[in-house]
């Protein structure tokens, strides 16, 4: 099974934040996990994404 990999700008789209949204998450302390690829380039795993945007669901704004 290949994990898919997507690039700073393509996961910041899939999450639908700015680029520099998951600049500073990950300066932060990173609450989404990402992949240190080489000296600079970062990769987030599909499957991290989506179990972000899953824990993140809300039914109403009390929550």
């Amino acid at each position: 099974m290949q994990t898919q990999l997507l690039d700073t700008k393509q996961a910041a789209a899939l999450i639908g934040m700015s680029v520099a949204f998951l600049e500073r998450d990950r300066w932060a302390g990173a609450r989404i996990p990402y992949i240190k690829v080489g000296v600079r380039a970062v990769r987030y795993r599909l499957s991290d994404l989506m179990s972000h945007i899953e824990s993140n669901k809300r039914s109403s704004t009390s929550q």
